[in-house]
C-alpha cells in the first residue's frame, strides 16, 4: 500500500515564531525553509511514500519548493491547519480514492526515512497518529485507505486525535517525533542528526544559540 501525505506550511512572516532567536535576524526566514526542505526530502524518501504535497499560501515557499522539485498547492478558500490538511487531503484523494493519505508536519528537520516508514508499517491501514516528545501534540496522522483524514491538530491534538479514534503508535522514533517549535527543541534535533539544508544553515551562520 502506497502512502501519500500532504504538509502544511504557513506564511513564512508567521511560520515558527517560537524559533526566534535561533539563528540571527533576518536569517529566521531561512531557516523555517531549511527545515521544510529537510522534512519534505525525508519524507519523499521514505519506503511506501509515494507523493508529498506542501499547502501553502506562500509564494516564496512555493518558488523554494519548486526548484527542490516538490510539489506545492495553495490553500484552499478556508484558511487554518486543518482546513489546509484537508484541502491537501481532496487533491490527493483526485488521484486516488482508495488511498492512504497522511498529514506531517513541516518542522522534523532530523526526520528519518527508516523511521516514518516504520510507522506507516505499524499502522497497518488503520487511522493513526504519532504524537510528539512531549506526547501533547502530534507529528503524523494517517488515514486508513479511501476513509477520511479528520485531522485535529491544534493545542492537545493528540488527545483530540485519539478521542476521534485514532490509533496511538506508542513506539520510540526519536526523529518522527522531533518537531521544531522552539531552541530547545532544536537543539534536541542537533543532537538526533539534523538534516542536510538546516545542518548547513546552521554552521553558516553559527551565532546563535544553536550551533554546529
Amino acid at each position: 500500500m502506497q502512502t501519500d501525505l500532504v504538509v502544511p506550511v504557513k506564511a513564512l512572516p508567521d511560520a515558527k515564531s517560537r524559533l526566534r532567536g535561533a539563528v540571527q535576524p533576518g536569517e529566521h526566514t531561512r531557516l523555517v525553509l531549511a527545515v521544510l526542505l529537510d522534512t519534505v526530502t525525508a519524507a519523499i524518501q521514505t519506503d511506501g511514500v509515494r507523493r508529498v504535497l506542501v499547502v501553502s499560501s506562500d509564494p516564496t515557499v512555493a518558488s523554494v519548493l519548486a526548484a527542490e522539485g516538490f510539489e506545492c498547492v495553495p490553500e484552499g478558500p478556508a484558511r487554518g491547519l486543518n482546513q489546509a490538511l484537508r484541502h491537501g487531503a481532496a487533491i490527493l484523494r483526485e488521484s486516488d480514492p482508495t488511498g492512504q493519505i497522511g498529514a506531517l508536519q513541516a518542522d522534523l528537520p532530523a526526520l528519518r526515512p527508516h523511521e516514518l516508514a516504520a510507522a506507516i508499517k505499524t499502522a497497518d491501514g488503520r487511522r493513526a497518529f504519532c504524537a510528539d516528545r512531549q506526547t501533547t501534540g502530534t507529528t503524523l496522522l494517517l488515514s486508513a485507505p479511501g476513509a477520511p483524514l479528520d485531522p485535529r491538530f491544534g493545542a492537545g491534538s493528540a488527545q483530540a486525535h485519539a478521542a476521534s479514534g485514532a490509533l496511538p503508535l506508542t513506539d520510540s522514533w526519536p526523529s518522527l517525533r522531533c518537531d521544531v517549535d522552539t531552541v530547545d527543541d532544536l537543539a534536541v534535533a542537533r543532537d538526533l542528526g539534523l538534516g542536510q539544508q538546516t545542518s548547513a544553515l546552521l554552521c553558516a551562520v553559527a551565532c546563535g544559540p544553536i550551533e554546529c
